[in-house]
């Protein structure tokens, strides 16, 4: 039986999991994308279950989730699923924006002049303006200045480069986050891991 690490994303239309033992390096990882939609509601404990047996679930040590931005639905649902298993497990959790996982390679997009100052990434919404957060890299790690926000008309965020959706890249490093928290063996309790909802249904949260 080996000790598990697993990440979960569900920010797009694309449901993203990746698994890896504790013990084993991040290439031999399993990761599974399936493209959902709403019927991610009666397919992610299954999707769960192909890649990692129910009766294993005992044995994961640590989990990371996706908190958003995203669809209500689907970022709600995953997140819940996430604290219900880190509480009942008593496993540390770990949440970290859409858009943080892919600021590494977005990053790349940028003029090699700009890359050593912080970047917003920007996503634009159908008649709902525009959503973006703030970015550094340093050394390879990024650094979340400001977490994603729906931004006024008069805010024009400099450099800045458009979001773009990568669900096996993001999942993947979402679980390379989850390892090196293992490694450092760093808390990571469950209840202030939440969904973000930059123009949520229901209001702030």
């Amino acid at each position: 039986m080996s000790d598990w690490l697993l990440a979960l994303h569900s920010s797009t239309e694309t449901l993203g999991i990746a698994l890896v033992a504790a013990e084993a390096p991040i290439e031999e990882a399993r990761v599974m994308c399936r493209s959902l939609g709403r019927a991610l509601t009666n397919e992610l404990v299954i999707s769960m279950q192909q890649l990692l047996p129910a009766d294993q679930w005992a044995d994961i040590r640590r989990l990371a989730v996706a908190t958003g931005p995203g669809g209500f639905t689907g970022t709600r649902l995953t997140v819940v699923v996430a604290r219900t298993l880190a509480q009942q497990l008593g496993t540390p959790l770990h949440g970290v924006s859409s858009f943080a996982l892919m600021a590494p390679r977005l990053h790349q997009q940028l003029p090699e002049l700009q890359r050593d100052q912080p970047f917003s990434i920007v996503q634009t919404l159908p008649r709902r303006g525009q959503v973006a957060g703030r970015y550094r890299i340093v050394k390879a790690e990024v650094e979340e200045l400001e977490s994603p926000r729906l931004l006024s008309e008069r805010d024009q965020p400099a450099p800045a480069v458009e979001m773009a959706v990568d669900v096996p890249a993001d999942v993947r490093q979402l679980l390379r986050y989850c390892r090196e928290c293992h490694d450092r063996d760093l808390p990571g309790p469950w209840d202030p891991v939440l969904p973000i909802y930059p123009t949520s249904p229901v209001g702030p949260v």
